[in-house]
């Protein structure tokens, strides 16, 4: 993973989890693996996904790589917590795995695309060690879905710096938009996108506080300092933007934002 624009920091690993945790049912409701099948998760990260895929599937078995040793080793300890027995861990790179041509029945991949520099790559070398009739299953993001009252423009110009800066670290924090074309273009077949669509307000306070404080306005803090650094924003117009998004979340204040999940066969 190549300049990760969040950070390799606990605050980071917190959000993560906050995220995979809200999300769970939305994300991950039709995730379901049969027993005796070999799934690759590729770029586990600290295995905020990892745990709820081994706990979905617990007759499945897993191999979970990353790039980064230190992410590894917070997935092995989630994974350890969690008392997950059907996870190895291994650490690789996405565009030269280890493993020949079809070792596995199926792989998954879930916010890792978007911080790729070249992700159609990525997705042929995945393609490649997956079984004929196997699937692969990507979840991505998109920052440009994001609605919110009250409305904001120096809230947008937040979202917007986080956007920027993914795109100079080689990424695309609009990438779900993506996705079908993206599948397609790696030869996979039968693809299928769906939309996940986010929404919060008063009366989902599980979802305004899961999502809307931790997970996404967590999200554009923490970019705060390279924001500023880059000039994008003086200091004062962040904080007035971060208080404005921060209304979202009051109890007149909504949030929406949608995901896009593919599954494409081999």
């Amino acid at each position: 993973m190549q300049s990760y624009v969040h950070g390799y920091h606990e605050r980071e690993s917190e959000r993560l989890e906050d995220q995979a945790r809200t999300l769970e049912d939305l994300l991950h409701h039709d995730t379901r693996y049969p027993a005796g099948c070999h799934v690759l998760e590729a770029g586990c990260g600290v295995g905020a996904q990892t745990v709820i895929l081994g706990r979905n599937s617990p007759g499945a078995r897993f191999t979970s790589v990353d790039i980064s040793v230190d992410s590894l080793g917070a997935a092995r300890l989630a994974a350890a917590r969690a008392g997950l027995g059907n996870v190895d861990f291994r650490q690789a790179d996405l565009y030269a795995l280890p493993f020949g041509d079809g070792t596995f029945d199926h792989v998954f991949l879930c916010f890792v695309l978007e911080h790729l520099h070249r992700p159609a790559e990525a997705l042929a070398e995945l393609k490649r060690v997956v079984k004929p009739g196997g699937t692969v299953t990507v979840i991505e993001g998109d920052h440009g879905t994001v609605c919110f009252h009250p409305e904001s423009a120096a809230a947008r110009r937040n979202i917007e710096c986080l956007v920027e800066l993914q795109e100079l670290a080689g990424g695309d924090a609009l990438i779900g938009r993506r996705l079908y074309p993206l599948l397609e273009n790696a030869g996979l077949r039968s693809v299928r996108v769906s939309p996940r669509m986010v929404y919060a307000d008063a009366s989902r306070p599980a979802l305004v506080d899961g999502f809307t404080r931790k997970t996404f306005i967590a999200m554009v803090e923490g970019v705060r300092e390279r924001a500023i650094a880059a000039a994008m924003m003086r200091d004062e117009a962040w904080e007035r933007g971060i208080a404005d998004l921060q209304r979202a979340a009051d109890d007149d204040g909504t949030f929406c934002y949608t995901f896009f999940k593919g599954v494409g066969s081999r």
